[in-house]
């Protein structure tokens, strides 16, 4: 249970949400990457926001990795930790939606009541779970960052896929199967789905 001291008291700002997003070309929403360590989300995250960047669209990349360089850095792989580390970036997330900005996430995010809290911090149509849909096979023979090797020799415990579980999402918004797209044709998926659902409605580039 959430325990706030009863000391502190809600500040309520002059200038509100509707406010910073009155005059924008774009909506501003959560786009969630969720997928497995090397499935391709921060490289489909970063080429999809160069194209809303382009566009003309105020956009942030948040990213799991970078993000336990700093704000997280104190976290560990637990799933207590996990979860913390989600919550974290919800609200930050949140935060970003609030001032007017697109904001990628790209996360692993194993667990569905995770995924499931972030939605529920924002409106509902600010959120779009993207599942990249990668085998934990073609995971492994990637292996960009070498983890999958080092699970295998016990130097990593706790790993999304093999000693700890990842849910997959049941109604994800976008579902990008990379063993059929490449990394252009996956971004324009979602591109071309932010375009019908009028989240770039004045964006005609």
């Amino acid at each position: 249970m959430d325990f706030v001291p009863n000391n502190i008291v809600w500040n309520n700002n002059y200038i509100t949400k509707e406010d910073r997003v009155k005059y924008l070309s774009y909506k501003p929403c959560i786009l969630w990457f969720t997928g497995l360590s090397g499935s391709g989300k921060s490289t489909i995250a970063n080429a999809v926001e160069s194209k809303l960047y382009k566009m003309g669209t105020k956009t942030y990349l948040l990213d799991g990795d970078n993000i336990r360089h700093g704000l997280n850095k104190d976290l560990g792989f637990s799933e207590k930790d996990r979860t913390e580390n989600i919550r974290r970036i919800s609200e930050v997330a949140k935060l970003f939606v609030d001032s007017g900005t697109i904001v990628l996430a790209a996360f692993i995010s194993p667990f569905q009541r995770d995924r499931k809290l972030a939605r529920m911090l924002v409106n509902k149509d600010e959120f779009i779970e993207i599942f990249i849909d990668t085998s934990l096979k073609i995971c492994k023979q990637r292996d960009p960052k070498g983890l999958y090797k080092k699970v295998e020799v016990g130097q990593i415990k706790n790993f999304t896929g093999i000693d700890s579980p990842y849910e997959v999402p049941t109604n994800p918004e976008i579902h990008l199967k990379t063993d059929e797209l490449t990394i252009e044709q996956a971004s324009d998926k979602v591109i071309n789905y932010l375009k019908s659902f009028n989240y770039l409605k004045d964006l005609n580039r």
